[in-house]
């Protein structure tokens, strides 16, 4: 019999090898974070961040095919004004203190300042806030399965919560302050304008005739995406000193919503199975709008309708 403990010691060497080098890259990508915020929650690693996504996609797979559909819709109800109340005044105090230390910035250019003076601490706690805020929604799609509202679960609304949780670790972690100001305080006057929407769907048939401004949603949205991208690319000409990564990062990201949520439009407003004149409330199926964008109620003359009207058969 031949000899083949060189091999199992070969490769025991190998694997302590790559492992020590994925530590040590590990290792210094941590300490290349803001030192300012190392010790705040959760901003130790990013591994809680990471597992709590990893476990929200595994809850938004198997969910639908372990809950009994509906079964705690009555109960449900009652916490989604609370919860879209909370969501409406998170935003609106994330945003105000974005707001107020964002105002003097430059809007084409705004380094981050890493010192520990009070304007830009005051800016970093605001953006770790909202990171905490983006963890909060992601009990938009547990209110989803507990209705039984499955087929809401869709790619781009796993998507969108599961990334923007993991990407605002990175920017909280690496560039809590400056250029980041700006897309996260136009985000949470768009969450608030939405919440405030789902708010009055929630409480019932009676306050639908206030509801006449849905339509603008899609295109709140839209227009969000464009100005994050025109931001960027400006701040790419101009030089700015912001790390290039995170802009090239951001226009990607931002470019994958507008093709996904274009397809969205596409598919939801040019099928065959769309019908002129039904109500928001029968597509949904639901009094309650997640603020995922796969979600945003439109009606028939909608800005996804408009800039995609229906095929004639």
């Amino acid at each position: 019999m031949k000899d083949v403990s060189w091999i199992n010691v070969s490769t025991y060497t190998s694997w302590k090898h790559v492992t020590g080098t994925v530590q040590g890259w590990y290792q210094h990508y941590l300490s290349l974070g803001d030192e300012r915020v190392k010790d705040w929650p959760m901003m130790h690693s990013p591994l809680p961040t990471v597992a709590i996504a990893v476990l929200y996609v595994a809850f938004c797979v198997l969910a639908p095919k372990k809950v009994t559909r509906g079964m705690g819709s009555k109960y449900c109800k009652l916490l989604l004004v609370p919860y879209n109340l909370l969501n409406i005044v998170m935003n609106m105090y994330i945003g105000r203190e974005l707001f107020m230390v964002g105002r003097d910035y430059n809007l084409i250019c705004e380094p981050v300042n890493y010192s520990s003076e009070e304007a830009p601490l005051r800016a970093a706690s605001a953006l770790w806030w909202y990171y905490v805020i983006k963890g909060v929604e992601l009990l938009d799609t547990a209110f989803f399965v507990v209705r039984g509202k499955f087929e809401h679960i869709t790619f781009l609304h796993v998507y969108h919560h599961s990334t923007m949780f993991c990407l605002w670790w990175i920017g909280v972690k690496y560039v809590a302050g400056g250029s980041a100001v700006f897309g996260a305080m136009i985000n949470c006057g768009v969450h608030v304008v939405m919440y405030t929407y789902y708010t009055l769907a929630a409480l019932g048939p009676g306050y639908k005739r206030y509801l006449w401004w849905k339509r603008y949603l899609t295109a709140m949205q839209m227009v969000q995406f464009v100005a994050a991208i025109v931001m960027g690319v400006n701040a790419i000409i101009v030089g700015c000193d912001f790390p290039m990564w995170m802009q090239y990062s951001m226009i990607a990201y931002m470019v994958s919503f507008l093709v996904l949520f274009t397809n969205f439009c596409r598919k939801t407003y040019t099928s065959s199975s769309f019908v002129p004149g039904k109500s928001a409330s029968q597509l949904t199926n639901s009094a309650f709008v997640s603020s995922s964008l796969t979600s945003i109620p439109v009606k028939n003359d909608s800005f996804c309708v408009r800039r995609f009207p229906r095929r004639q058969h």
